[in-house]
């Protein structure tokens, strides 16, 4: 089994910003040359995580606005206390989405479904170069 690692770089804005990555995941995929396997994608870091979503506005702000609800920027968090960097919210936020996913892929092609798209979430408080680790592995 052939295994394949990348590292996706992004630019993002913080507060939430949802960036779709998947073209940047496909075209991983497509470089190796592998026909079926899995991509792994990983998020290092303690602010940021990854997922899938319908990429439309709609659902967007939908996910945004849970997020507000779940964890909103303006509690009293006690790593703001600690660290003063007021972004206790979004590394809670970050822990309850996760920073991995895992894809299969079969005949040269991500198996998402048809209006499935990978997000990157940056919930941090102010801009970052993120990057997405990706391997992918298979034959």
């Amino acid at each position: 089994m052939a295994v394949h690692t990348f590292h996706l770089r992004f630019q993002t804005a913080g507060d939430a910003e949802m960036t779709n990555i998947t073209a940047a995941a496909e075209r991983a995929v497509h470089d190796t040359g592998l026909q079926a396997g899995i991509l792994t994608l990983f998020i290092p870091g303690a602010t940021a995580a990854l997922t899938t979503i319908e990429y439309e506005s709609g659902a967007l702000k939908d996910f945004r606005r849970l997020f507000d609800e779940l964890a909103p920027p303006d509690r009293d968090y006690a790593h703001n206390a600690r660290w003063g960097d007021g972004n206790g919210h979004s590394h809670v936020r970050a822990a309850l989405l996760g920073p991995s996913l895992t894809i299969p892929f079969a005949d040269g092609e991500l198996l998402l479904g048809t209006w499935q798209q990978i997000i990157l979430v940056d919930f941090d408080v102010r801009p970052r170069s993120r990057t997405v680790i990706a391997q992918v592995m298979g034959e």
